[in-house]
């Protein structure tokens, strides 16, 4: 490659048109990006950009930023003022340059809230941070939404996923690349189940985001069935409080959902929901929904303030998942919760309770999903 000469520096001088400014402009900022220039050249080199960008033709500039967007050792002021500059020179930089830092994109994004190639350059960048992303989402620009959504580079607070779907979503453009994210929070995907299409929902679930053996659930039984589903087998302990959490503060945790998150036995999330519903600690609600006596189950179930009818049911599944494990043998959850909903229904036909008749209806749908007992592999 050519180096820079006092002959280019002369014609530059000798010659001052556009052409040739935009010309010079090209040649050594391609040469300084290449990292082919001695310590005094690549001085000089920065001075004569910072002429060069306030240069009055943009191809002047737009060839500085062509050839600077991805060089480490542009001066910070001037990779600064590129990424101000109109569309054609600043996008480039604000697409690809490492020297701008968040403070620089915060800024240019606040004072370009209406310019939304300039956002969509930021948020397809490589690397773009949560304060970024954050800022990104509060102005909202569709666009501009599906271009982060679909970045992996991307880092994206749950706040800001929250603020998404209540904007977005039953956006197709949003819910495509949201679903295809590498991880969502589980929040975040309960939601999504109520409100994507049945494609998408079937490819939510088969990227991992919902666990398989929840499938029929999501895909047939309502928003509750298919919120308990989400956490699916072997589920961390701090997912299933998130999502308790999440729930509640919806107003979603609801006495019905808990029920038929025990009657499914899911154990873990009823504790968890009691716990949180009662403003108990989780292993003190523990200890009262499994203390042997007839007293601590319904302590804890009346101070999370459950319906009176319900807790027949509830002292009979507990029973059932105090008497029985999963065996880890095939099909062991079908047949574990089989054995729940029928100790349930049986309970409530024993003692002439009234139950309520869409909670009968969920449990008589659920017995007909399992496998009947005959057909279930035999432990």
């Amino acid at each position: 490659m050519p180096r820079i000469t006092k002959e280019d520096l002369n014609n530059l001088i000798q010659d001052p048109s556009g052409k040739n400014r935009a010309e010079t402009a090209d040649k050594i900022s391609r040469e300084f990006s290449a990292e082919s220039l001695s310590d005094s050249e690549r001085v000089l080199a920065e001075d004569i950009f910072r002429l060069m960008v306030r240069d009055a033709e943009v191809r002047v500039r737009k060839a500085l930023a062509k050839n600077l967007k991805q060089t480490p050792l542009v001066p910070h002021d001037v990779a600064a003022t590129l990424a101000r500059d109109v569309d054609d020179v600043a996008l480039p930089i604000l697409k690809f340059s490492e020297v701008l830092n968040d403070d620089d994109l915060v800024d240019i994004i606040g004072d370009n809230a209406d310019s939304v190639e300039k956002q969509r350059a930021i948020a397809s960048r490589p690397h773009v941070s949560e304060i970024v992303s954050a800022t990104l989402v509060d102005i909202g620009h569709e666009d501009v939404m599906v271009d982060l959504i679909s970045n992996d580079g991307a880092q994206i607070s749950e706040r800001s996923l929250q603020k998404v779907v209540d904007e977005f979503g039953e956006n197709e453009r949003i819910q495509k690349p949201m679903i295809e994210r590498n991880h969502l929070p589980i929040t975040i995907a309960e939601r999504l189940v109520t409100l994507v299409s049945d494609r998408m929902r079937s490819e939510l679930i088969a990227r991992g985001h919902i666990p398989e053996g929840i499938v029929n659930a999501v895909m047939t039984q309502s928003q509750e069935s298919a919120t308990i589903g989400l956490l699916g087998d072997g589920a961390e302990e701090r997912d299933v409080e998130l999502l308790v959490e999440h729930l509640h503060t919806n107003n979603r945790l609801t006495s019905g959902l808990i029920l038929r998150a025990l009657c499914m036995g899911d154990v873990a999330f009823f504790e968890a929901a009691l716990a949180r519903r009662a403003g108990v600690s989780l292993i003190n609600t523990r200890i009262l929904i499994h203390d042997s006596g007839p007293f601590g189950l319904e302590a804890i179930y009346n101070k999370a303030e459950m319906p009176a009818h319900f807790f027949p049911g509830v002292r009979a599944a507990v029973e059932v998942a105090r008497e029985t494990d999963l065996d880890g043998g095939e099909r062991d959850r079908e047949r574990y919760s089989r054995r729940m909903i029928e100790r349930v229904l049986t309970q409530y036909g024993d003692l002439g309770v009234e139950f309520d008749s869409d909670d009968v209806d969920y449990l008589m749908g659920r017995m007909l999903q399992l496998p009947s007992e005959r057909n279930l592999p035999q432990q």
